[in-house]
């Protein structure tokens, strides 16, 4: 594999002169080559190819390295991979494309040897990589497994740490960075950015158009957001899900940011909304997707799963409970004796809640949105986060968003039509101990209508769970859709 120094089929390879396929087929031509001077009968099945798919099929990413890179990025460092890479022409590339996938989400800069055509230990790919982050030698930390490859940095001014065991390497990092990477507490995941990340419009009918944020490739999962809400509550999901091996489409909700605000109240209804939901999804070609919901996101995924099931593979709903509608209390009435309820009673009034909201929106996202633990408010919305939140209300306005309150009745009719159907797909229900409004107890007997009902519980959350405790509900949902049944393949209707 080395021999022939910097013109070894493996330096070519690095330097993208020749293909990873080209490489396996000199390796073997040099192992026949090699065998027959030494008198050694290679076996029948001997493949270097083989060999190299092997070692693919058994690649991990070291969880802790990537978390510690996370921790490093939000602490105002740069990340860069520097790989030594072929092109990947081999029948195992999609080993070398998912990992790449996975690394340009999480890092910086990802800079590969065969793109540039020179490799570790050149010194050239050094220089190039300090351009590119526009960094001094002696602000980078450079971190291989191989200590050739360290010898240029450290003849350049870098500092180096030479990769044995993760814990030997993230004292180091710690050491040289000044930044606590050794603790006990979980690092947020990587958020995705709005101004990088890839954005829809899916036009419903004349007037009406629903914007979505989309990530990742596999099985679709669709998620649902609440009020006062946006795409970006999810901006912690995304990512994770998209690593998991999902196609995740985080909608804006109709009446939010860049989706359309009809002003008329009944485009909110619990039937229009999953009627435009089902229209969304036929525009998308896309027949079933894992709908996920939070608050009225909740709402929206538990109808799709009752009206709609042939479009949903499974449901998932945070915090939001399902109960099957009464027909013997009114539904305003039962509603009254909810004291926790008694806003949406405010919200009822067209002009009232809206001129209240929309003074001061800063202030308004701050104060509903805040985390239930002892820490300065709002800090799970604050930021570029917090700015995005208020440009999108500066857009949209509160009417369409607070209009989803105002169908109380037409949602309860409508329910009515369908309280003695159950809910037969897999469901997921994660309740959160600190929800003063949608509280766990509001969750019990659900098991009745919903046969395969699975539960989760996280018990220091309150309403906003998926910013309050992003990284605990990322676990859930990836065990959960990694454990549902493969999706069956598609009939092909296309040849009648």
């Amino acid at each position: 594999m080395f021999a022939g120094g910097s013109d070894s089929p493996y330096a070519k390879a690095m330097r993208g002169q020749i293909t990873l396929s080209q490489l396996f087929s000199e390796m073997e031509e040099g192992c026949r080559q090699h065998a027959s001077a030494s008198g050694i009968t290679l076996p029948p099945t001997f493949s270097v190819a083989r060999a190299f798919e092997g070692m693919a099929a058994e690649g991990t990413v070291n969880a802790p390295l990537l978390r510690a890179a996370r921790v490093l990025r939000r602490n105002g460092f740069k990340t860069c991979v520097l790989t030594n890479n072929w092109v990947d022409d081999s029948a195992g590339r999609l080993f070398t494309a998912t990992l790449m996938n996975l690394l340009r989400r999480h890092f910086d800069l990802v800079i590969e040897s065969c793109r540039l055509g020179a490799r570790k230990p050149d010194p050239e790919i050094y220089a190039y990589a300090l351009e590119a982050l526009q960094a001094k030698p002696q602000e980078v930390i450079l971190l291989d497994d191989i200590g050739e490859n360290l010898k240029p940095a450290q003849e350049m001014g870098m500092a180096t740490v030479l990769v044995r065991d993760t814990e030997t390497v993230l004292k180091e990092l710690e050491e040289l960075s000044g930044v606590q990477l050794l603790t006990q507490e979980e690092p947020l995941p990587t958020a995705c950015d709005p101004s990088n990340v890839t954005h829809g419009y899916v036009p419903i009918r004349p007037g009406v158009q629903l914007h979505f944020v989309e990530m990742g490739h596999g099985p679709v999962v669709c998620l649902c957001h609440g009020f006062p809400e946006s795409w970006l509550s999810w901006r912690y999901q995304i990512p994770a899900l998209a690593d998991a091996g999902f196609r995740v489409i985080a909608l804006e909700m109709k009446g939010y940011g860049e989706s359309t605000a009809p002003p008329d109240v009944k485009e909110y209804s619990q039937e229009q909304i999953c009627k435009d939901l089902a229209v969304f999804l036929d525009k998308l070609g896309i027949p079933q997707a894992v709908l996920v919901g939070h608050d009225w996101g909740g709402a929206v995924v538990w109808n799709m799963a009752l009206f709609y099931p042939e479009r949903v593979r499974a449901v998932a709903s945070l915090n939001t409970p399902y109960r099957p509608a009464d027909p013997a209390v009114d539904i305003v009435e039962k509603m009254k004796t909810y004291p926790a309820f008694d806003y949406q009673f405010y919200f009822q009034e067209p002009g009232v809640a809206e001129a209240e909201l929309e003074k001061d929106i800063g202030r308004t996202l701050k104060v509903l949105i805040r985390s239930t633990r002892r820490e300065p408010a709002s800090q799970i919305l604050h930021g570029p986060e917090l700015r995005y939140y208020i440009q999108r209300f500066e857009k949209s306005g509160f009417s369409g968003p607070l209009s989803w309150y105002r169908n109380m009745r037409p949602n309860w009719r409508w329910a009515l039509s369908a309280k003695d159907r159950k809910i037969t797909m897999p469901a997921l229900m994660v309740t959160a101990g600190k929800d003063v409004v949608l509280h766990p107890r509001m969750s019990r007997g659900m098991e009745e209508w919903i046969p395969q009902l699975h539960r989760e519980h996280i018990e220091e959350c309150g309403h906003w769970t998926q910013m309050e405790r992003p990284a605990a509900l990322n676990r859930i949902l990836v065990e959960w859709l990694e454990g549902l049944p493969p999706d069956t393949p598609l009939p092909k209707i296309s040849r009648l």
